[in-house]
């Protein structure tokens, strides 16, 4: 088979609009596991939000990973072997959550157990609580909290309003951090040149892969770099126009087993 690696983004791509995954997806990718293909649940969600649907698709069963964090950290469902890691700037902690108050987003991270920030109750902090099905742990003030390593900020806002954030926080951190927005009420901050490309990058490298080996499907801004970079990049029919714009095929919306088609079409029907 030409694809070996499927890179799959989840909210908006390989999950529905109720969050789950649908009967026709989820036999396409169990049988397209079974021929030795490594699926890859690449998401800007936390590891701990990711992990459900890695146990779902029985990923420690045929060797597929987690990749969390939009490519901070890489696991092995397999073996439980981090394979990629990079730690969000200790001092960069403070200064993003000082712009965030700022322009009135809510910024958070994540411990071991779910999510921690200033705000609990604010609505995207409770959508981010809702799309993981995790806890949320309110903080008096969170870079005095986070006294361990972490992988990402989020930082959490009104749609009309992220699009001008986003682009201030841009121009404020340039050179420090990478910086994409994965719902209009999400910019996701991460190390700098962290992003779903370069750690799957590093993922084909390890398995002696290039990018002509991946398949990625995706929706959102933040899986503009890994549709670029695939050998196949798939857009859901439900994606926003830049990702169409930049994937080599579209395929259904993720109400219609646009996944499940994509595999079927490009990998199921390829000869064992």
């Amino acid at each position: 088979m030409q694809y070996k690696v499927l890179a799959l983004d989840l909210d908006g791509t390989l999950t529905n609009s109720e969050k789950i995954i649908t009967p026709r997806t989820k036999a396409a990718l169990q049988e397209a596991a079974r021929r030795g293909v490594c699926i890859v649940l690449a998401s800007g969600r936390p590891t701990v939000g990711i992990q459900p649907l890695a146990r779902e698709l029985e990923l420690e069963k045929y060797g597929g990973c987690i990749l969390s964090y939009n490519g901070g950290k890489i696991i092995d469902c397999q073996t439980g072997q981090t394979l990629v890691q990079h730690a969000f700037p200790p001092d960069l902690i403070e200064p993003v959550c000082t712009f965030s108050r700022y322009w009135n987003v809510v910024p958070l991270t994540y411990d071991a157990h779910g999510i921690v920030t200033e705000q609990a109750d604010s609505p995207y902090v409770q959508e981010e609580a809702r799309i993981n099905k995790i806890p949320v742990r309110q903080v008096k003030d969170l870079p005095a909290e986070v006294r361990y390593p972490i992988h990402k900020l989020l930082l959490t806002g009104d749609p009309v309003d992220m699009p001008h954030v986003e682009e201030l926080m841009q121009q404020e951190f340039a050179g420090k951090l990478s910086i994409y927005r994965s719902q209009p009420f999400f910019i996701e901050t991460m190390p700098l040149n962290v992003e779903k490309a370069a750690s799957l990058e590093l993922l084909l490298r390890s398995k002696g892969l290039t990018a002509k080996n991946l398949m990625a499907c995706g929706d959102g801004w933040n899986d503009l770099p890994m549709i670029r970079f695939a050998g196949l990049g798939v857009a859901m029919g439900n994606a926003q126009a830049p990702v169409k714009e930049a994937a080599d095929c579209l395929t259904a919306d993720n109400d219609h087993d646009g996944v499940g088609l994509a595999v079927e079409q490009y990998i199921l029907s390829e000869e064992n």
